[in-house]
């Protein structure tokens, strides 16, 4: 992953609370200042993880349009790739619809190669190759201060990567979407998810995870069910105004010390009821893990083992008015999964805010 890019309302504010809340570093900036006329950027980094909030500062524009119609949320999932030009004309080659031919961006620093494709929604993957560049972001960006101190941890950060970065796709839709990245990108299918596996008594969905070759790149992809009630895809659909992003997921070496500290700060994360906790089940399958289970039941931290190890896991409610992007926490030792024994407990969650918004 190279860049996770939002649109939102205002950009000064989100870099704020990403900032604060999320401890990551303000490293640049784009605006009127330096020659953006219409919109600005702030760039913000933890570890490897970084991520572009842009704004609009006309009425009219683009950018504008997008977050009147969908809010604040997702527009590019920007990947590093080695040739730009060969990765552009192959997928265009094998269907997708380009956005971008490639093009450079040069300045003192170097330069980027660029391009663009369209894929679900109106969420695009910029291409970029930034080998030839020592800039602090791309041509037109300025480097910046942080807003404020770094967070009082070990190497003055709450997560160090994108660990995968999931759509919500209209029904029907799922495996099309599948077939596209298995065709244009060379992606595998690394896990599937239907049926009791990913429902409650009231909704269900459907989910299929794509990945790259060295398993970097995780986008899993879900479409809804036929269910009971409204699941939390059909929520996201009908909010977002249609396919996008639903959750990132943020990789961290410490779950217990990154909740502490972004609780703390104001994120709400969704909350588990004792009972997950209680059930002699869980704690015969989830045998030995890092944290006793009296701290994951403090923190309402969810875990989860497999044939490979095991991960523990927390998810963000949504970080913006509309109930659509929230963030997932996640810390692996040796799990390559998602998950999968915790989606009961997680799905009942997210039914339990629905219902408070009016929405299940």
């Amino acid at each position: 992953m190279d860049a996770v890019v939002f649109a939102v309302g205002n950009a000064k504010q989100a870099a704020h609370y990403y900032s604060t809340a999320f401890g990551m570093r303000l490293v640049a900036y784009r605006g009127p200042e330096n020659g953006s006329r219409d919109e600005v950027a702030y760039v913000l980094t933890s570890g490897g993880a970084r991520f572009e909030f842009r704004a609009s500062i006309r009425p009219g524009t683009p950018l504008a349009r997008h977050v009147a119609e969908h809010g604040d949320g997702v527009i590019d999932l920007a990947l590093e790739v080695p040739d730009v030009e060969a990765a552009y004309e192959h997928a265009v080659a094998q269907g997708a619809r380009g956005l971008a031919a490639p093009y450079t961006l040069e300045d003192e620093h170097g330069k980027v190669v660029l391009a663009a494709i369209a894929t679900y929604g109106e969420t695009r993957h910029t291409l970029v190759d930034r080998s030839n560049y020592g800039g602090v972001y791309l041509p037109g960006y300025a480097p910046a201060e942080p807003l404020v101190p770094a967070p009082a941890v070990k190497n003055g950060r709450l997560f160090q990567a994108v660990d995968h970065c999931v759509g919500n796709v209209e029904l029907g839709k799922m495996d099309e979407w599948v077939e596209f990245y298995r065709k244009v990108m060379g992606f595998t299918n690394m896990a599937e998810f239907i049926g009791d596996d990913i429902a409650t008594e009231y909704s269900a969905l459907m989910s299929k995870v794509v990945a790259d070759g060295t398993r970097k790149v995780k986008f899993p992809l879900n479409e809804p069910a036929i269910s009971r009630r409204k699941s939390q895809i059909d929520e996201y659909l009908e909010f977002y105004g249609g396919p996008g992003v639903q959750h990132i997921a943020l990789a961290t070496n410490d779950i217990l010390t990154t909740v502490d500290h972004m609780r703390a700060a104001g994120v709400e994360f969704l909350d588990t009821p004792d009972s997950y906790y209680d059930d002699p089940e869980l704690r015969a399958r989830i045998g030995q893990v890092r944290a006793p289970i009296e701290e994951l039941k403090k923190r309402k931290i969810l875990v989860d083992r497999d044939e490979d190890g095991y991960l523990l896991q927390i998810f963000t409610k949504p970080v913006q008015d509309r109930p659509t992007v929230f963030f997932e926490l996640i810390e692996r030792h040796g799990s390559l999964g998602f998950g999968k024994g915790n989606f009961k407990a997680l799905f009942e969650a997210i039914e339990r805010e629905q219902e408070r918004r009016g929405n299940l």
